[in-house]
């Protein structure tokens, strides 16, 4: 046989005839050095058979054609030795009609691939057709020698024998390669399944974001409301007894406050506030959260080293990061178990952080530890070893961003024998910058007479309670209960200072800053909000302020006076 008859039996056909199926086929097939091309109808793959071919990759839609019958005469015109193999490409699950089935029978020796495929799969079962007619061209060449030369009949039986075995082992190897085909579609099933669970939990992660940070600002609005009152009662009245009551009800208002801006953090729509926060104080915050979260069966204790001061952290993250921790210690030991958290500073290991001194923070479990195997995913979005429903594996990612965001990093170290820790780094803060840092607390003064403040908020209760607080600090006051009705004010009124919310309807806060610093350059404004996207404030703020909402009178004060004095 000469190179180009065996080039041409070599060969691997290919008839898909819609869309680039073919041309993506010859590819995949071209890089692992198969030769063969395609074909453009069910006629030119009858004339390139008859011409030589050594396997087909047909489309199943392409055997619907009446032309198949063809096809079919060919193969019924095969010599003994020759059962040509097709791999037959399918649609996903099944339901192939009578016809179709009839057809597959008819073709004999075909392997059928499930779309959409998978290169490797297609390699392998390409492969697995070409060397099965290259045992049939050996046997051809048996065949041949044998007929020349009868005097060999008795070799030629043992031939036989072999080639049978041959044959055998023939079925044994295809098996295989489907079994092994099998196996991949079912393991790349499984994986799709589990990304699209972890999608599915992520959108409720949305979901419940989206509600708790509207939630998170209609409480700010009324717990500004109560806490301006409250400041008035104790800046005005002179009752003990209703000062005393007044201050139980401020404090109140400062743990709902508290509340709402845990509420934030879990939603992420707050950014981080790196401040310089004292480590024991943020503990302090977090124990009973955590104790509850808990539960009985877990012993929690604290632990921070005497020469822990301050760190540079955003308290409220912090604390959502350690409950975060808390809960999946709690899940890895179901019968009981203690856990530590605890604070001390050191250096980080070399390559983890630049050289220094840092507060590390550990949460210590005595459960079962973390397969060595694992610990370098453990960090990634959408991996937890949590079964199917009971995790979105996104809490240690979020932590490991907070950490990173904070200046530090995130960490994993497993104990011998059990237990696991999670060390969180973080940069140690100054006294200074603890100082500079600090919500400024102003005695309220009557200002000069003559300062104009506008007032913008659609809430009828907290623009009222603004406007008396305003107004006991001494300013004088216009209101507005809406953005456009705030235009038309500043064109009256004339103010030195504009106070605005961020959330109303028709023309938010952010809007409402933009057209006003067209209309008045210069003028000073504050955005209050109890809940703002900051993307969108971020783009008007210029040397405008935020006021967050709840704030107490001090804050209001010092926040007009630096807006003013600006």
């Amino acid at each position: 046989m000469s190179a180009a008859d065996h080039t041409i039996e070599e060969r691997i056909l290919i008839l898909a005839p819609h869309g680039r199926d073919a041309e993506v086929i010859h590819q995949v097939l071209l890089r692992d050095g198969f030769s063969g091309g395609a074909v453009a109808n069910v006629e030119a793959l009858v004339t390139g058979l008859q011409q030589g071919a050594g396997a087909c990759v047909i489309a199943e839609e392409a055997l619907r054609d009446s032309s198949v019958k063809q096809l079919l005469a060919w193969l019924g015109t095969q010599e003994p030795w020759s059962d040509f193999p097709f791999v037959v490409l399918v649609a996903r699950g099944g339901g192939h009609t009578q016809a179709a089935r009839s057809t597959f029978d008819q073709l004999g020796n075909i392997i059928l691939l499930e779309r959409p495929l998978n290169a490797e799969t297609l390699r392998s079962a390409a492969a697995s057709g070409l060397r099965a007619r290259r045992r049939q061209y050996e046997a051809r060449r048996i065949l041949a020698e044998r007929t020349l030369a009868s005097d060999s009949l008795r070799d030629s039986r043992a031939e036989l024998l072999q080639l049978n075995e041959t044959l055998e082992s023939r079925i044994e190897e295809r098996t295989r390669a489907l079994a092994q085909a099998n196996d991949r579609l079912m393991n790349e099933v499984i994986e799709r399944e589990r990304v699209q669970l972890a999608m599915v939990q992520l959108q409720k992660m949305e979901a419940v974001g989206r509600l708790t940070g509207g939630i998170a600002h209609d409480f700010n609005n009324l717990l500004n409301v109560i806490q301006g009152s409250m400041d008035l009662i104790l800046l005005l009245s002179q009752d003990a007894n209703a000062r005393n009551k007044a201050e139980v009800a401020r404090r109140a208002c400062e743990r709902g406050a508290k509340l709402t801006s845990q509420l934030l953090a879990f939603s992420r729509n707050q950014r981080l506030n790196l401040r310089a926060t004292p480590v024991r104080a943020m503990f302090d915050g977090v124990r009973e959260l955590m104790a509850t979260s808990l539960g009985s069966g877990v012993k929690l204790e604290f632990d921070v080293a005497d020469d822990v001061g301050l760190v540079m952290a955003d308290t409220n993250q912090m604390e959502m990061a350690l409950l975060n921790l808390a809960i999946n210690a709690r899940d890895v030991m179901p019968d009981g178990g203690k856990l530590t958290v605890s604070a001390s500073t050191a250096s980080p290991p070399e390559g983890l952080l630049p050289p220094g001194r840092y507060c590390r923070i550990a949460v210590t479990d005595n459960g079962p530890g973390i397969d060595p195997a694992i610990v370098g995913k453990v960090f990634e979005p959408f991996f937890t070893t949590k079964s199917v429903g009971k995790g979105t594996g996104l809490g240690l990612s979020q932590v490991y961003g907070m950490a990173q965001q904070s200046g530090g990093t995130a960490r994993i170290v497993n104990a011998e024998g059990g237990g696991t820790t999670i060390e969180i780094w973080l940069q140690l803060a100054q006294q200074a910058e603890a100082e500079a840092s600090a919500p400024v607390a102003i005695a309220p003064k009557p200002a000069g007479d003559g300062v104009r403040i506008l007032v913008v908020e659609d809430d009828k209760s907290v623009r009222q309670s603004m406007v008396e607080l305003l107004e006991t600090l001494g300013y004088q006051v216009s209101q507005a209960d809406d953005g456009e009705a705030g235009l038309r004010e500043l064109r009256r009124a004339k103010p030195h200072l504009m106070i605005t919310d961020y959330l109303m309807p028709g023309m938010t806060g952010a809007q409402l800053v933009a057209a006003a610093n067209v209309e008045f350059p210069g003028l000073p404004m504050i955005i209050a909000t109890g809940y703002a996207d900051m993307e969108a404030i971020d783009a008007v703020i210029g040397d405008n302020t935020v006021l967050r909402k709840p704030f107490h009178l001090g804050q209001l004060a010092a926040t007009v006076d630096h807006a003013l004095r600006r």
